[in-house]
């Protein structure tokens, strides 16, 4: 175990989005993280696992997982599989000419998983000639636009969300903490341009959460990625996320957890 959680780089710089089949050479994976995309997964065959963070998910036929930038997962598939991925890169976000995709990205980055139905045939057509059109010689970025925009809206749909907008600054605040973590509500409100006072309205508004109770989920979550798959010492994690001391850190992700990051770590700790 190393000081650091593997990144991958899975597509070359000079490329903002990658659609391909999904490589049946990558049936076992170690725990690692992305290097600031998005990676959406459709399986239409394959069975065992998808593993993010502490959670499992089994893997079915007519399954997506979307994985963010900052979850660490890996793959345990038990049978051959079949399927499709989708890699968008931050650039590709900055260079799209039609801004609602953002959004539907942004919607769908809430989402760890959905389920499809078996039987929809345009779901699987529109993964298809995404990956026929990746493959041109010459690409045409509006093709690439126009198909991601209709497949992301089918996917919006599976997953349920409500169809009263989510306000654009929660999906924002959200996107800003996948980032960069800091236990500082101003520190996000400054980014946001709004207030702090404004965006705890509208966080308990959405989640019933505070802002700072937001921030603290995501705080726990990187810690206990960091006690399970580095080598960083407490103190170590401390000093990197801005806390003052080890004590002071020890008696935050008490507060949150109920345990302290040793006991945590020792009742976790994979053999």
């Amino acid at each position: 175990m190393d000081n650091k959680i593997d990144t991958y780089n899975k597509i070359a710089d000079y490329k903002d989005v990658k659609i391909e089949k999904f490589d049946v050479n990558k049936r076992y994976t170690k725990p690692h993280k992305h290097n600031k995309y998005l990676e959406i997964v459709y399986f239409i065959k394959g069975s065992g696992y998808h593993h993010v963070d502490l959670k499992s998910y089994k893997i079915k036929p007519s399954t997506i997982f979307f994985i963010k930038r900052d979850e660490v997962h890996h793959w345990e598939i038990t049978t051959k599989p079949k399927g499709y991925v989708i890699i968008i890169k931050e650039v590709f976000l900055e260079k799209t000419l039609d801004k609602f995709i953002n959004y539907q990205l942004l919607k769908l980055q809430q989402k760890s998983k959905i389920k499809a139905t078996k039987n929809d045939v345009s779901l699987k057509a529109l993964f298809k000639a995404l990956t026929w059109e990746k493959q041109q010689q010459v690409i045409n970025k509006e093709a690439i636009e126009g198909g991601l925009k209709a497949l992301l809206s089918k996917l919006v749909d599976y997953a349920n969300i409500e169809k009263v907008e989510t306000t654009n600054l929660v999906l924002q605040f959200a996107d800003c903490l996948s980032q960069a973590l800091k236990n500082n509500v101003q520190f996000y409100a400054d980014k946001l341009n709004t207030t702090p006072q404004n965006l705890n309205v509208i966080c308990r508004k959405e989640y019933n959460k505070s802002a700072s109770d937001i921030i603290a989920d995501h705080i726990i979550k990187e810690i206990k990625r960091r006690l399970l798959y580095t080598n960083e010492t407490i103190s170590d994690i401390a000093y990197s996320l801005e806390f003052n001391d080890a004590s002071n850190f020890t008696k935050y992700f008490k507060r949150y957890t109920g345990e302290t990051p040793k006991q945590f770590k020792i009742k976790n700790k994979t053999s």
